[in-house]
């Protein structure tokens, strides 16, 4: 071990207390990893020595020690065949936890999981697998790698129904409803979420959790374009997140004014925003809805096209929100310039450009998408730069006409036929 020293410190709380004095983070990592060398096992050792983990382990997460964190969980095995096996997942879980929270090491925490997946088959501690299992999914699916986390999530599955351990599951399932939706795949997304329900039915299960499950219900009734329900849904996730002060909150929020803005409802989002709830969580996120509503509100593209610009991270980097903008934009679009083409018969596009302030490509671009989707009939003559517009066909009104009499005139043959057959036979 590269940070011990030597000589090992009796594993007694005089020690722990010695290392909390230490006049800076790195001697009091110093001293705990000596504590951690004294041989002794004695009851008092090892409650001793299970104290100086935790405070070791909150120093190095403190001092950014990524690396130095995996390689006390391997430092850590001999030690773990001397306390019970619930003490060990504890431990094990409360260092996998602490790289977590250490910045850009997404691929560290994989390869860590996947260390300890490995050992723990080693030493058949079945449940400790099953969990550093799921975290490794979630980690595979924020990396978005997901071939690998949706075979890893299928044997999970399958062992913890037999197992029937109802917390696990719900985990699970809510993972896979998550993979599920990534990949696109709405009626698995929805199966995986009605069978982690099902399973929070059965337990006790905590409002962190609870509250997940209905930030999952919302993505999901969204993407199905039912935003009333899924309003509802991250109202609830709102309250559960707010209450526990977790972060998810200002997702949830964040979710809840979309759903506002595609409703067509975006003069509740300043409403919503000002509320007592709503204050806790201001910032960036918030003010990317705000400047999006104010864009929807005074239908202007150019605004939006700026919220967009401006709030990037806030916008585009967040798939769900970027979605249903990106739809919300298209419509927008669409109103607009089949509101100013529709007094003329032909048009110059750099003019309609200029009056939407877009790019003459840009403009150019979606109208021939427009005239291809049928949303007006025209085309665009390119060589002066034109649209030109033409007049919606009228149908005569005898051709249905005629079509339905022929129509009928052969049931009234068949009909015969089926007579004159009933008769010669």
């Amino acid at each position: 071990m590269s940070s011990m020293e030597p000589s090992h410190l009796p594993a007694i709380t005089e020690s722990i207390a010695k290392a909390q004095e230490a006049k800076d983070a790195s001697e009091s990592i110093s001293i705990l990893y000596r504590v951690l060398q004294d041989p002794s096992s004695s009851a008092e050792a090892l409650r001793t020595k299970e104290l100086a983990i935790t405070n070791l382990t909150n120093y190095l997460t403190k001092e950014n020690r990524a690396e130095e964190l995996r390689n006390l969980l391997t430092q850590l095995r001999p030690f773990f065949s001397l306390i019970p096996k619930a003490k060990t997942a504890k431990i094990v879980r409360g260092i996998i936890d602490a790289v977590a929270k250490i910045p850009g090491t997404s691929d560290l925490q994989i390869s860590l999981c996947k260390e300890m997946v490995e050992w723990t088959r080693a030493e058949k501690r079945t449940f400790l697998r099953q969990r550093v299992e799921a975290r490794l999914a979630a980690l595979l699916l924020e990396n978005q790698e997901y071939t690998e986390a949706l075979t890893l999530l299928t044997g999970l599955i399958k062992e913890v129904r037999r197992l029937d351990d109802k917390l696990l599951l719900v985990d699970i399932d809510l993972l896979e409803s998550k993979l599920h939706f990534s990949l696109r795949n709405l009626p698995k997304a929805k199966a995986s979420l009605t069978a982690a329900r099902t399973a929070a039915n059965a337990i006790y299960v905590p409002p962190a959790q609870q509250g997940t499950i209905d930030l999952q219900s919302g993505i999901l009734h969204a993407e199905e374009k039912d935003y009333k329900t899924a309003y509802s849904y991250f109202f609830e996730a709102f309250e559960a997140f707010s209450a526990l002060e977790d972060l998810k909150a200002i997702f949830s929020l964040k979710y809840m004014l979309l759903c506002k803005i595609m409703v067509n409802q975006a003069d509740d989002v300043a409403g919503i925003i000002s509320s007592k709830a709503g204050l806790k969580y201001l910032g960036p996120d918030v003010d990317a809805m705000k400047s999006v509503a104010d864009a929807y509100s005074k239908r202007s593209l150019k605004y939006f096209e700026t919220a967009l610009r401006d709030y990037k991270s806030q916008l585009e980097e967040d798939p769900i929100v970027h979605r249903h903008l990106s739809s919300l934009y298209d419509t927008l679009l669409e109103q607009n310039l089949c509101r100013l083409i529709e007094p003329y018969s032909r048009v110059e596009i750099a003019h309609i450009a200029e009056t939407i302030e877009l790019p003459v490509d840009h403009v150019e671009k979606k109208l021939s998408q427009m005239i291809l989707d049928k949303k007006f009939a025209g085309t665009l003559d390119q060589g002066a730069g034109c649209l030109v517009i033409f007049e919606d066909p009228k149908t005569e009104a005898i051709f249905p006409a005629t079509l339905e009499t022929i129509s009928n005139v052969g049931k009234v043959v068949d009909s015969l036929y089926m007579r004159s057959a009933k008769i010669m036979a």
